[in-house]
């Protein structure tokens, strides 16, 4: 190609609309993308999850608040690591699934402590991170190809409850209820399968949350505080999990 018809069509070849598709962030990230990209971040976590045979988990929510030398974090790092010992997180053979494993929104406090529990045990574990207006970087415990980040809530909450087999959630705030009262809906309305939810120390979320209340003045059927168990420990969130259906590893078909 001659200099005379490389500066003819140059303005062509720097166009916006000359560059590939796949090679565009300006337009994938613009209004016309957004269910692609919410469909890319569907299927991102979904083939690493597959990758790793992680057929089912168990989903810990609490506060990113709670530190170390707290007992709520103590409790959550004790139960991460039983229950990826129990569950069937530590698989026996190469392509084999596995199950119940510790899945946690990534960020510090009660997740990290579940997190840190499962590498404790020698097992993965997954971190769904979300992108925050200040920035949650993912806790150091989480298994590095099975921690993600997303942009979209509703994506995130998706594969927070798609695989999972159990609810366990420590105290908390704003974004703990929102996670928790998700997910009891979901169990409420029938859209989701009828996964044990256990919450951790009783005294806490009975002071918070009157949920008697909310069925004497019929806000819920009295049926639907049968949805929810209580434990103080991790070894009573384990019996109480199993108490309610909750399956290990070889019992799951």
């Amino acid at each position: 190609m001659t200099d005379d018809r490389r500066k003819a069509n140059a303005a062509q070849m720097a166009s916006p609309s000359y560059r590939m598709a796949a090679m565009d962030q300006d337009f994938l990230l613009g209004d016309s993308m957004r269910g692609v990209r919410f469909l890319m971040e569907y299927a991102k976590a979904e083939e690493a999850l597959r990758a790793w045979g992680v057929r089912s988990t168990i989903v810990v929510f609490g506060s990113a608040r709670v530190r170390e030398d707290q007992p709520w974090y103590e409790q959550a790092r004790a139960f991460g690591r039983l229950a990826s010992e129990r569950g069937g997180a530590l698989r026996g053979s190469v392509g084999e699934p596995r199950d119940n494993v510790i899945a946690t929104g990534g960020g510090p406090g009660i997740m990290e402590a579940a997190n840190r529990g499962a590498v404790d045990a020698g097992a993965p574990s997954v971190g769904f991170n979300i992108t925050l207006p200040h920035e949650q970087e993912p806790n150091a415990y989480s298994t590095p190809e099975l921690t993600f980040r997303f942009h979209y809530f509703a994506m995130r909450k998706m594969h927070l409850a798609m695989r999972a087999n159990a609810l366990v959630v420590f105290p908390g705030g704003f974004g703990t209820f929102d996670e928790l009262f998700e997910l009891l809906t979901l169990r409420q309305t029938g859209k989701a399968p009828p996964i044990p939810v256990v919450l951790v120390d009783k005294a806490y979320w009975t002071e918070v949350i009157n949920f008697e209340a909310l069925a004497r003045h019929g806000m819920i059927a009295d049926r639907d505080l049968d949805l929810i168990g209580f434990a103080e420990d991790a070894e009573g969130v384990w019996a109480e999990l199993e108490r309610r259906g909750l399956r290990p590893h070889q019992d799951i078909e």
